[in-house]
């Protein structure tokens, strides 16, 4: 079972996440919280797999619970955002924070539980739209002065970026351009003829070189250093 933690001020809404996720079967809600602060102290005492974060709520917003969430070593959940705002600060700020997708709550009762199990397989929401706007947003920024970590910086264009320093297998190199793609480890092995726990393997040991926290981080170096 996936232990959930529901996390939203709204308490109708956090009755309706845990009908869609308990109908799953493989989802178990362990907590609930209505705001940033009570979310922190669930996710230390409850121990759940993937938090689902709202934004907007008193006390502590989301993004500010996420980033403490994320930086505490003793809690091991993955974080989902789940808001009403389809807008572009949250989204990069809940990337920055550290969380592991962003969601709307118009999404239908599949994309809810599907993002939960994908946030609990280690694997972050890189739906293609959202994708561009994050390699949009990076591709317009100016390169930093200095650039000690490659996959965790802002990335310059393709037409400006040093050759990659990391050095990573033929086959390292295919699963990232298909990762840049925004796919999923499930098409990744359909394209590449491999199974999915050794596409797993090729993704990890690419995030372990590349020095980058998740598959956005990696995308982003994908992108910087001309791979796609």
């Amino acid at each position: 079972m996936i232990r959930v933690l529901l996390v939203d001020d709204h308490a109708v809404m956090r009755a309706g996440f845990r009908m869609i996720l308990e109908a799953a079967g493989d989802i178990e809600v362990v907590g609930e919280a209505g705001d940033g602060v009570a979310a922190i102290a669930a996710a230390s005492t409850l121990h759940p797999d993937v938090i689902c974060m709202d934004v907007q709520m008193p006390d502590m917003d989301g993004l500010e619970a996420t980033r403490r969430i994320v930086a505490d070593e003793a809690i091991s959940a993955a974080v989902v955002i789940v808001t009403t705002f389809d807008r572009d600060d949250y989204l990069f700020q809940a990337l920055a924070a550290g969380a592991s997708g962003f969601l709307l709550k118009n999404a239908g009762p599949e994309e809810l539980t599907n993002a939960v199990r994908v946030a609990h397989g280690g694997d972050a929401l890189l739906a293609p739209a959202v994708t561009r706007r994050v390699i949009e947003r990076f591709a317009s920024a100016p390169p930093p002065a200095t650039d000690p970590a490659p996959a965790a910086s802002l990335p310059r264009t393709a037409e400006t970026a040093p050759a990659p320093a990391v050095e990573l297998t033929d086959r390292e190199t295919e699963v990232l351009r298909l990762l840049a793609q925004a796919m999923s480890n499930g098409e990744i092995a359909q394209t590449l003829f491999i199974g999915e726990a050794t596409v797993k393997t090729h993704v990890s040991n690419v995030l372990q070189k590349l020095g980058a926290r998740d598959r956005v981080a990696a995308v982003v170096y994908a992108h910087r250093h001309g791979l796609t």
